[in-house]
């Protein structure tokens, strides 16, 4: 008997694109980049998808100007795009060392690559996120402990948010890279415990999966049940201190102040009797949200 396969990362990505984000045809892409395998890994899929799906792409790199070898990895993802005939560019942004490192540099990079789209024509952006990355940051939020329909988490697709890779397992991921010689780099800051999700996904992962070896699988599945509910509740990713706090605050009848993501603040407010996020500036920190 024929033993089966699992199937390749093309296949998932063909199948996550075509059946769950349900792209039209001629959408205009923006790949984020940074030259680590994953990125690189879904950058490679895209260009041998796009006649099939009917896409146009572009690729594009955030440089954070934390680390003198970025600019060495970005190059690896503008060889990929450049040998299939992909616009490439980079955006340099300032994210200053100290507290709340990773917050302040996803928000700018995110910052970056809309303003990046923006200016390509692109109507959607594509992450590497895989279905690890989903697992984890469903721990991450369980250990903050986030509301039921805060572990909603890196669904295949999110507003202007593609994550093709999202069905797929770092292994599918490796095996691609293997497979089809793609170059990638690997960023030092992976291994960097001193990171919160670091930690869960060298240390918490190997344990949960020792004890259930489809738990990353399970926890991606209650990541879409909870999706399936509706919209979330704005409160619902934040911490189970910091809904105490708004709770409190809107009990008295007065706008609160809460601290998201550990570098923003934000005012909520009561809308049409329902608690209501809005950006603020804080005065005492002098940060903008």
């Amino acid at each position: 008997m024929r033993g089966s396969h699992a199937p390749s990362l093309r296949t998932l990505v063909a199948r996550t694109l075509r059946e769950e984000v349900r792209l039209e045809t001629g959408a205009h892409v923006l790949c984020a980049c940074s030259g680590g395998p994953d990125s690189s890994a879904m950058l490679h899929v895209l260009i041998g998808l796009r006649t099939s799906l009917g896409l146009r792409l572009s690729a594009h790199g955030v440089d954070h100007g934390l680390r003198a070898e970025a600019g060495d990895e970005l190059d690896i993802a503008r060889r990929i795009a450049g040998e299939a005939g992909v616009p490439f560019e980079v955006t340099r942004v300032v994210v200053r060392p100290g507290a709340n490192l990773q917050a302040r540099a996803r928000t700018a990079r995110y910052d970056a690559l809309r303003a990046a789209a923006r200016g390509a024509g692109a109507t959607s952006i594509a992450t590497a996120h895989t279905l690890d990355d989903r697992a984890e940051t469903v721990v991450l939020r369980l250990l903050r402990g986030s509301g039921a329909r805060g572990l909603a988490v890196l669904p295949p697709r999110d507003g202007d948010l593609l994550r093709p890779l999202v069905r797929a397992r770092r292994s599918d991921v490796t095996r691609h890279l293997t497979r089809h010689r793609v170059p990638y780099a690997s960023d030092p800051s992976n291994l960097d415990v001193r990171y919160a999700r670091i930690r869960v996904r060298l240390e918490i992962m190997p344990l949960l999966e020792s004890l259930s070896p489809r738990i990353a699988s399970t926890l991606a599945g209650l990541a879409d049940e909870l999706g399936a509910l509706g919209p979330a509740d704005p409160l619902a990713s934040l911490g189970r201190r910091q809904r105490e706090q708004i709770t409190r605050s809107l009990a008295l009848g007065k706008p609160g102040r809460v601290r998201v993501d550990d570098c923003k603040e934000v005012l909520v407010r009561l809308s049409e009797a329902r608690p209501v996020l809005t950006e603020s500036e804080s005065p005492r920190a002098r940060r903008r949200s």
